[in-house]
């Protein structure tokens, strides 16, 4: 069971208000019953009780019946925290974070009128930290540089005197540099997949944009020769020459709607929906770890092993030369060894010169 603090100096304080282990076998009612003598002697309305209802309800309907109104945890698979009303369904690897975002859930609709005074305490920046933990690593990244953005303009203006989110690390530590898709990959997936999502394969292998960019793309930007396109991310405008194998996709593609990707009914894609069937698509071909996402990194690095400069690569893609650039350098080239096979024979044909 967890008490919310009265104390002005501790709103946002969440204290464990009794740890007490019942005999092994305790019938449930019994169960039921001491957990309802002891929440009606804490204070009413900031104590929240807890049940784990994995594998078994009945403790659960009980202390519904005590109208306790219970939130029932549920441990499970996977890597996402899911609220359903008061069911929450926690992963056993992120238990810790399930229980933080039930002490925090209701917290989260206070911090509106969090006090700008509080924010010089150094005891704030703990209860972001503990705030942030409720969501995803990247969300959480999200959310606190966006705020740690808006404190830091306030405290630049004098109105404020801390930044209690200055220099917070960051969660996230992934990395997709060894996520490229190979032409085995690729063949996998064209043999083994529905023939709707061959061509925003190709697409994203030919031209190198971002799934948001190609799922708005029109039939209109299609000439015969030339995709024409405005990337979303760096505001260029992109007139891409179609090669051999997007070309025959395009041109085989039956015009059932003004945009050239659509679902199998022929309607607009939608995020999830379109992230849901390639996820899906990907495991009937055997390709674990590969996202539509990485597609656009593989065209970059496709591009560049045939033999195209930095400047050639962001005629195609988009990108700032600045950009292509750190995608060679960082994330990609300095791992395919079929550039330092490459190197090697430069290498071997200047020493006989």
């Amino acid at each position: 069971m967890i008490t919310s603090s009265f104390l002005p100096s501790e709103r946002y304080v969440c204290r464990i208000g009794l740890l007490e282990r019942l005999a092994l076998h305790t019938p449930y009612p019994a169960i039921a019953a001491r957990i309802g003598d002891i929440v009606r002697r804490l204070p009413r309305g900031n104590t929240t009780v807890i049940v784990d209802r994995t594998g078994a309800h009945a403790a659960y309907d009980l202390l519904v019946d005590e109208g306790l109104s219970p939130i029932g945890l549920t441990i499970s698979g996977g890597d996402s925290i899911h609220w359903d009303g008061r069911y929450v369904s926690v992963p056993k690897m992120r238990l810790l974070t399930g229980l933080l975002s039930i002490c925090y859930r209701d917290e989260e609709k206070e911090f509106g009128d969090f006090p700008l005074s509080a924010l010089s305490d150094r005891r704030t920046r703990g209860i972001f930290m503990a705030w942030r933990a409720i969501s995803s690593r990247r969300q959480a990244d999200c959310t606190w540089t966006v705020l740690a953005r808006i404190l830091s303009w306030a405290m630049n203006r004098g109105l404020l005197t801390a930044n209690p989110c200055e220099k917070g690390e960051r969660l996230y530590r992934g990395s997709r540099a060894d996520k490229v898709w190979t032409a085995d990959d690729e063949a996998l997936f064209i043999g083994r997949t529905p023939q709707h999502l061959h061509l925003p394969l190709l697409l994203a292998l030919w031209t190198g944009q971002p799934q948001g960019d190609l799922f708005r793309l029109p039939w209109s930007a299609y000439d015969g020769t030339h995709v024409r396109l405005h990337h979303s991310k760096t505001g260029a405008r992109v007139a891409i020459p179609v090669g051999g194998p997007l070309k025959s996709a395009l041109d085989e593609t039956p015009k059932r709607s003004t945009l050239i990707l659509t679902s199998s009914d022929n309607k607009p894609w939608t995020e999830d929906g379109f992230r849901s069937l390639w996820r899906k698509a990907c495991a009937t071909a055997g390709l674990v770890g590969l996202t539509f996402h990485d597609l656009g990194g593989t065209a970059v690095i496709r591009l560049a092993l045939a033999g195209c400069t930095e400047a050639e690569i962001a005629a195609i893609t988009g990108y700032s030369l600045r950009d292509v650039a750190a995608i060679l350098d960082v994330h990609y080239l300095h791992r395919d060894p079929a550039l330092a096979e490459s190197a090697i024979r430069k290498l071997e044909r200047r020493t006989r010169e």
